[in-house]
């Protein structure tokens, strides 16, 4: 029997099929009783589930990353599909296909590298066209770069979400750059290249995704700047001349500001034209992907709003048609 995948299910289906389990918690209802909430996840999405009655031994039998065999109901709650377990067990991974659990990016991987490529190897400015050279014969990192989600669940959470979204934001930037002469252009597409690569390092995503230890300890911020600087001092060695040391502050000034504000993790706020560019665009992209999310994961028909999202703090009208809303990027990957 084929499996059953998330984005396949609707109110009223009944469960029972191996997903993976994140997030998992050991949480108490109003009358105080406990109970088991973790999200069940395949390639194609996730859904909350529920296990009432629940105790320490089933919170301990199984850790986030592990695969559930899941029985159960799928129910509407106020407007959100969630399932309700009535039983479940762990499944030994090497019994899974890995392939049906770990979403990944819709473009291809090799057009989104090549067009990364593009705008690394373009570049005019000697400096920072033998830095992203480094970056792109660094086969570890590119490996990495082209592997790793942007977010455990927030954005672009797949294989491939950071390049990307790397490579959505440099098209952006390419985009809206003649409206502002006075912006650098290669400095800002360097900023938008470098602005996340420590999440290469900051994230975990070989089964399920999650923080490393040094990403739990440093932030994706702080392992950028050391891996820019890294980089920095073999450029050199390509260029026979001292990397600049204002253009090194200037980059690291991108790196460090990128998030926009001190409340959301940036050290700095943004105090240059390409660092302000920088923040909106990954704003923009963002929190657009998260609507477009919305829309696609929204199995529920009988509402013309989408679940509320507690990220954006509203739900999203569903009125018109969004398949398609946010396709037309796309082209640039092919």
């Amino acid at each position: 029997m084929s499996r059953r995948y998330v984005e396949q299910l609707r109110d009223g289906d009944t469960l029972d099929d191996v997903y993976l389990a994140v997030d998992k918690q050991l949480r108490t209802n109003r009358k105080g009783d406990l109970f088991l909430q973790v999200d069940l996840r395949d390639r194609t999405g996730g859904m909350s589930a529920r296990l009432w009655n629940a105790g320490d031994a089933q919170f301990r039998s199984f850790e986030n990353g592990d695969f559930l065999h899941a029985e159960g109901k799928v129910q509407n709650f106020q407007g959100t599909l969630q399932i309700i377990l009535e039983h479940f067990e762990k499944v030994e991974p090497q019994k899974i296909e890995v392939g049906d659990f770990l979403p990944k990016t819709d473009h291809d991987i090799g057009k989104l590298t090549e067009r990364l490529r593009g705008y690394l190897l373009g570049l005019t400015n000697p400096n920072l066209r033998a830095l992203g050279e480094l970056f792109l014969m660094d086969d570890d990192f590119l490996k990495r770069f082209q592997t790793c989600p942007a977010g455990v669940k927030l954005h672009h959470a797949y294989v491939g979400g950071l390049l990307e979204h790397t490579v959505t934001m440099m098209d952006i930037a390419e985009r809206l750059l003649p409206f502002y002469p006075g912006t650098d252009r290669e400095l800002t597409l360097t900023g938008v290249f470098l602005h996340d690569i420590g999440k290469t390092r900051e994230l975990s995503y070989a089964r399920a995704f999650g923080y490393t230890d040094e990403g739990q300890l440093l932030g994706h911020i702080t392992i950028g700047v050391e891996m820019l600087v890294e980089k920095v001092a073999k450029v050199p060695e390509l260029t026979g001349e001292p990397f600049p040391r204002d253009l090194l502050v200037k980059l690291k000034h991108l790196v460090l500001s990128h998030h926009g504000t001190l409340e959301y993790g940036s050290p700095k706020v943004p105090m240059t034209a390409e660092a302000m560019l920088l923040h909106a665009i990954d704003v923009m992209d963002t929190r657009m992907h998260m609507i477009a999310r919305d829309y696609k994961e929204d199995r529920n028909n009988a509402t013309a709003w989408t679940p509320y999202n507690g990220n954006l703090h509203r739900r999203f009208y569903k009125g018109g048609a969004h398949g398609d809303l946010f396709t037309t990027h796309s082209d640039s990957f092919d």
